[in-house]
Order: C-alpha cells, then sequence, then structure tokens
C-alpha cells in the first residue's frame, strides 16, 4: 500500500525523494497492516486532516516524538474494510472517523474498535476526517473546559485556521458573542460570511482598539473567554480587553512565542487559565471525548457546523499542504484524499 513516511526530522515542505534534504517518503510498498487483536478493525482511509501538530510531529518539535522511521498520523476518515471476531460496535462497509499518532497517512490503518466513531448519514466522510482533533480539541475547551455560556464574549485568535475556525463555529452554536481576530481581508471577510459578531483584520492594526470600539458600541464590558492557539505577542495584548473572573484558553503557539500570563494580574482579576491539550483526553477521559465527539458528529448531520476544506491533496503532494500551514494561508482545513486501493482479501486472526 502507499504511505507517507518521515524519515527523519526536516523540513517537510521540501518534495518527498527529491533531495537528502526532503525528511519524507512516498513508500509504495509498505505492508498492508494485520489485525492484531480479536477487537481491532482494520480502516480502508478515505482523507486525513493535516493539523499543525504534524507539521511540527515532522520538525522534530512536537511534545510527542515517534521512533523515526515513522508514518504520519492524524485524524482520519474512512471505511470499515475488516473486522476481528470480538468486534461488536462496527460491521464491514461502516463509515467512521478517528484519531491516530501515526500511521494514518496511508492507505489502510488497523485500530481498535473503542477508538473509532462512526459517522452518521447526511455527513461528508471527507470532511469527518477534521472533527477529532481541530474540532474536539475546540469542544473540550469551550464546553467541558470554559463551560461558554449564552452572550458571553468569546475572542477567538487565529480564528481563520483549523481549530480558531472550530471555536468560532462553536462559539455560535452556543449562543456566545463571538469577536474573531485573523490576519489579512480574505480571512476577515469569511468570517463575516461564518456569522461572527465582529472580526478583527491584523494588517490593519492591533487587536486592543478595534475590540474596544465594538465592545463599546454594544455596551459591553470586556471579554469573557479568549481561545489562544497563537500565543506571543497577541495574547498579550488580549489579556487587556479581559472582564473580571474571565478564562484563558491555552490552545497552542503557532507564533513560536510562548506567552507569560502575570500572575498577579491574574490573582487580582480573577482569571482562571487552562491548559487544552486534546490528547491528554484520549487517554486520562476517554469517557468525555467520546461524549464531545458524538455531539460534534451530531451538529455536523444537522447543519450547526460546517467543515470548510480550503483545499486537498494526495499523499504524493503533501509537502504542498505542509507549505500552506508554514506560510499561514489556509482557511479553515487543508486535507489528504487518499485513492482507493485494489481490494484485498479480509483478514482473520
Amino acid at each position: 500500500m502507499e504511505a507517507l513516511v518521515c524519515r527523519k526530522h526536516g523540513d517537510p515542505t521540501n518534495p518527498p525523494d527529491s533531495s537528502e534534504n526532503s525528511p519524507l517518503s512516498v513508500s509504495t510498498s509498505h505492508p498492508i497492516p494485520n489485525l492484531i487483536s480479536p477487537t481491532s478493525v482494520r480502516v480502508r482511509i478515505k482523507s486525513i486532516s493535516l493539523n499543525y501538530a504534524t507539521y511540527l510531529q515532522v520538525l522534530g518539535k512536537y511534545q510527542e516524538k515517534f521512533p523515526l522511521p515513522f508514518v504520519l498520523g492524524s485524524d482520519y476518515s474512512g471505511v470499515v474494510e475488516s473486522v476481528g471476531p470480538n468486534v461488536t460496535k462496527f460491521k464491514i462497509g461502516d463509515r467512521i472517523c478517528a484519531h491516530a499518532g501515526v500511521g494514518s497517512f496511508a492507505q489502510y490503518i488497523v485500530a481498535e474498535e473503542h477508538e473509532l466513531y462512526g459517522v452518521p448519514d447526511g455527513c461528508d466522510l471527507v470532511a469527518a476526517a477534521a472533527i477529532p482533533v481541530a474540532y474536539g480539541t475546540s469542544h473540550q475547551a469551550l464546553v467541558h473546559r470554559a463551560n461558554l455560556k449564552s452572550d458571553q464574549v468569546l475572542l477567538v485568535l487565529g480564528a481563520a485556521g483549523g481549530v480558531g475556525l472550530a471555536a468560532v463555529q462553536i462559539g455560535k452554536v452556543r449562543g456566545a458573542i463571538v469577536i474573531a481576530v485573523a490576519r489579512g481581508t480574505e480571512k476577515v471577510e469569511f468570517l463575516k460570511s461564518m456569522g461572527v459578531d465582529h472580526a478583527v483584520d491584523l494588517s490593519k492594526g492591533g487587536v486592543i482598539e478595534s475590540v474596544k470600539s465594538f465592545l463599546k458600541t454594544k455596551k459591553l464590558k470586556g471579554v469573557d473567554v479568549v481561545y489562544d492557539p497563537v500565543g506571543g505577542k497577541l495574547m498579550k495584548e488580549s489579556m487587556k480587553l479581559l472582564n473580571w473572573g474571565a478564562q484563558i484558553l491555552v490552545i497552542g503557539f503557532a507564533s513560536g512565542e510562548v506567552p507569560v500570563i502575570p500572575a498577579n494580574i491574574a490573582l487580582v482579576k480573577n482569571w482562571t487559565i487552562h491548559g487544552v491539550y486534546w490528547g491528554n483526553y484520549e487517554t486520562n477521559r476517554p469517557g468525555v471525548v467520546e461524549d464531545s465527539l458524538k455531539e460534534l458528529l451530531s451538529w455536523l448531520a444537522r447543519g450547526l457546523i460546517t467543515i470548510y476544506m480550503s483545499r486537498s491533496y494526495k499523499l504524493q503532494e503533501a509537502y504542498l499542504a505542509f507549505l500552506e500551514i508554514k506560510d499561514r494561508k489556509v482557511i479553515g482545513k487543508v486535507m489528504i484524499t487518499v485513492d482507493d486501493p485494489k481490494t484485498i482479501p479480509s483478514s482473520r486472526l
């Protein structure tokens, strides 16, 4: 089968196999994985969601590191191709989505049935690949950690990216007043089309004056929840907009700079600071993850949220997708779609 293999750490925007500088290689003869337990499932992969975390993994800068070489991993969707004898939740032909730390950038993957989530009828199977990490992260942050309420003011930094756009949509589903921050006219106009209450274009100035003007117009005191996948200077500025008792959701540091949140100010203003790392939830609170993803898939089926895919690429073109992420050109999600392989015999344990 075909698989995208990381042979060494380096810049994934170099074309695979083009030179010694490329860390990635497209294998056309990678072994098809076999079922490994009575409750395992083999999935024929349809689509893979490319996340910023995957970019960092190839660079060797992510908090989780895998022994080299490894097949890249991320959230994916596909169709059940084979099941173990004790599998009860799924049958051959069922549509699923899931997340894998490694192994999903391939035509097939094997997972345990408890790791898989059924994709309801009415959901685009390609789009469903974006649900677990990007939407799962934002749902965990806003619903389970911040308990975002109707009419609270939500400030989303990096709002045009994968997790940011997910936060914007979940904020609207929860009835919040959503302020979205992005850079550039195209991204800001897109966010306006998504129904945000106010959009800030960082290419035309800082966040403070624009948000304060909006809050004053709406007779609002300040921001109740800030969702931050960016960090750096932008988070430092945003703290000046927070209400007493506000909540700060630390999602990531796309700016490359970890912000300093003064503990003395947090004390005086009674701020709550939440670290939100979705990968830890899979290990420590699997029931919460399951409930979260089921609700998100239900929202997707009902049209309450929409997966916006800026582009899709083949495995061989993955470097172009990484380039979009590196250059911060992505609006919503960039996806990898996998060609249907030839049918293979169902495996037996």
